[in-house]
């Protein structure tokens, strides 16, 4: 019974590793990539590879032969020189000119990798905890990207589609055949933005600007995430890059562009408290349920509960939104005054002074938020 069973487990890991599931996706090599710095470098990567394997086939070759040639059983005698003044220069000689043969290649894709002079466009990124700012310097825009992957996926309620935890609402759009300066900084902890496929890997620190570039040879999607472990959803920290034609790239540019103009008018508008609360929503799910749970309850007592919070229910609602803006020194509670506008920050505090049966009846304007920020400074 004990080997029919055995026999079982045996079918079962062999049926596991004969399907898709357990083969998708499986790699032992590095991306070639979509840039002329991403060939350059898996070139030089399969060039050093082939090196290493012919080396090791001569020395393990070497080594094998002269154990079964020369073994004791053969009658073999062991030498007896000392200081061959030969071999010495020729084991020197070898690995040098090797390791100039390798030097060569590396220095110029090095070189060709690291030169971002010349760029037509500049993209400031800043990491967050957990999320990516972008803002095209000489286009004078900006955006926050964050994962778009449905809570429910992460949480096991339904199936994950193809571009689990690789999912933004809002892509990094650049042009096809232009040369893009990315300048990677950090507004927190460390982060690093990585892109396989451009071969673009830069930690983003606090207090330092890191440079690297790109040029994007045909349209398509590219995607990557944050290679450091940044903190508690490490993991929810997507990049995704979208590169166009010149001409799609304009139309995006000039569409984003004017949707920012409008940003800025909304904030003299008259608001309703069921626009408030739609837009506050919405705020709410992509900028703090991750923390503070769809259902307001939190996570305690690291991230608190804000259905029936003492701040909300008894408290005042300044005191709401002064943590909203500037945060809470000392806990985990982020700063979003720079994050969000006037408009999220008033919808995003209406809306959880009135959801999961608060029901405080306050509404925030945006131009409450101006009047805020204006007492501050």
């Amino acid at each position: 019974m004990l080997l029919a069973l055995r026999q079982r487990q045996l079918l079962g890991l062999g049926l596991l590793w004969c399907t898709g599931y357990a083969q998708a996706d499986w790699a032992a090599n590095m991306r070639e990539g979509v840039t002329a710095v991403s060939q350059s470098i898996y070139n030089l990567h399969m060039t050093i590879f082939w090196i290493c394997v012919v080396i090791g086939i001569v020395v393990f070759g070497v080594m094998f032969w002269s154990m079964l040639m020369h073994r004791k059983s053969r009658g073999a005698k062991p030498a007896t020189f000392h200081e061959n003044t030969l071999v010495e220069i020729i084991w020197t000689t070898i690995p040098f000119f090797i390791l100039v043969g390798m030097a060569i290649p590396a220095s110029k894709t090095l070189i060709e990798a690291y030169d971002a002079s010349e760029a037509e466009i500049d993209i400031k990124i800043t990491g967050y905890q957990w999320k990516w700012k972008y803002d095209y310097l000489n286009e004078k825009i900006g955006f926050f990207s964050n994962l778009s992957t449905h809570r429910d996926e992460i949480n096991n309620l339904k199936p994950k589609n193809a571009n689990y935890l690789l999912e933004v609402d809002e892509p990094v759009v650049v042009p096809v055949d232009k040369k893009v300066r990315f300048l990677i900084t950090s507004a927190d902890v460390i982060h690093s933005w990585w892109v396989p496929d451009l071969a673009v890997k830069k930690d983003a620190i606090p207090g330092f600007i890191n440079e690297a570039w790109t040029k994007i040879e045909k349209p398509g999607v590219y995607r990557g995430q944050c290679a450091e472990l940044c903190g508690k959803d490490h993991g929810f920290m997507p990049i995704v890059i979208e590169a166009k034609t010149e001409d799609d790239y304009k139309l995006w540019l000039a569409a984003k562009q004017e949707q920012a103009e409008k940003e800025k008018e909304l904030t003299t508008k008259e608001w309703s408290m069921e626009e408030l609360m739609a837009r506050g929503e919405k705020v709410y799910n992509t900028a703090c349920a991750v923390c503070h749970q769809a259902n307001g309850e939190g996570m305690p007592p690291v991230f608190p509960a804000l259905k029936a919070s003492p701040l909300i229910m008894t408290g005042d609602v300044k005191d709401h939104i002064d943590i909203i803006v500037n945060g809470k020194q000392g806990t985990a509670m982020q700063a979003f005054g720079k994050q969000l506008s006037e408009v999220d920050i008033a919808a995003v505090t209406t809306y959880e002074r009135n959801a999961w049966g608060n029901n405080k009846g306050d509404m925030v304007t945006p131009q409450d938020i101006v009047k805020f920020n204006e007492a501050a400074q």
